[in-house]
């Protein structure tokens, strides 16, 4: 399929720049897969779409401060930490022109990292000789929490996390889980909803948009995975006794339709794929020609969804990270 297919215009007021608050006020469109149809409603009502004995897959991931400050060669630079390779890890520094591989990148008297590579995709390699959990908690303390380049507000960090995020490791949230408060598991879980749990570190390849004329040309990125046996299980269970597998956000989709289990994954779902797991999903609106949309689109139906995006810009409702949610039956 053409890249251009998945294009659309979004008006910039409609990118949302804050939280809705509370968190489960956020609008709510509702896409019948069976007729091609959608309904208008708010989060908090979800549980009006999810039956007793269906199971929610929530991904745990936790966003770390990747952003930090340094001085390479007298010269400051930004570096923005992806994720650790081993011992070492993946990064983005800029200014480009200011390291050279050997150059050694300090950021407080004791705290530094050496270049020992510089890659064709613009990534750097660091070794900073500790730990992964020493460079978390270094970061921790004086990093800062990356956001993507749409926001220009200043928000508090706690708002770019789920609530039940846990496992720190992504440097963007699994933003689908933010419509949802500890009021409302509770609520789901009273009436008869499992919780399951995956994790699916995201990586800053989640925005980079495809730039070939061909979707099928895209490289797509790897991110780590880790799904449960406890989770498979309750999976299986769930399957069995009639109820519907609904993942929450494409980072549970990938997770559990990778067929991974502990590693990386690079699975790129896109339309005539066959999916083996999720029955329904919850998701946020993406941003155009980017593989969450071809996502999306390999789920509910390419022209469906346009159309339904169609229809969320005429209705005003709110874009991206931020923005309102989607439920997909």
């Amino acid at each position: 399929m053409k890249t251009s297919d998945f294009s659309y215009i979004l008006p910039e007021e409609l990118i949302a720049q804050t939280p809705a608050e509370p968190r489960d006020s956020s609008r709510l469109m509702v896409l019948h897969r069976q007729d091609k149809t959608w309904k208008h409603d708010r989060f908090f009502n979800i549980g009006s779409y999810i039956r007793r004995g269906d199971i929610l897959i929530l991904n745990e991931s936790k966003v770390f401060k990747a952003r930090i400050s340094g001085i390479c060669n007298e010269k400051k630079v930004a570096v923005f930490l992806l994720r650790p390779e081993n011992t070492l890890w993946s990064a983005l520094v800029k200014p480009w022109r200011n390291i050279d591989v050997g150059s050694i990148i300090k950021f407080d008297d004791s705290f530094t990292a050496t270049v020992i590579a510089k890659l064709e995709n613009g990534t750097v390699t660091l070794d900073f000789s500790r730990s992964t959990e020493n460079v978390f908690s270094f970061m921790e303390k004086n990093g800062s929490v990356p956001l993507p380049p749409y926001i220009h507000t200043t928000i508090q960090e706690k708002n770019y996390q789920t609530i039940y995020a846990k496992h720190i490791g992504s440097v963007a949230a699994p933003t689908a889980g933010f419509h949802f408060t500890p009021e409302l598991i509770q609520q789901l879980k009273k009436k008869g909803v499992q919780f399951a749990y995956i994790t699916l570190h995201v990586g800053l390849g989640t925005f980079r948009p495809m730039i070939h004329k061909t979707i099928e040309e895209h490289t797509m990125h790897s991110e780590w995975v880790h799904v449960s046996e406890e989770t498979m299980e309750k999976i299986q269970k769930t399957k069995s006794q009639g109820g519907r597998v609904i993942a929450v956000g494409t980072t549970s989709v990938r997770a559990l339709e990778s067929g991974m289990r502990n590693g990386y994954t690079n699975i790129f779902i896109q339309p005539g794929y066959t999916f083996k797991i999720i029955d329904a999903m919850i998701t946020n609106f993406h941003v155009p020609v980017s593989t969450l949309l071809v996502l999306i689109s390999a789920f509910a139906g390419h022209e469906f969804v346009l159309k339904a995006y169609t229809e969320a810009i005429h209705q005003k409702y709110r874009f991206y990270s931020f923005g309102d949610a989607m439920f997909i039956e």
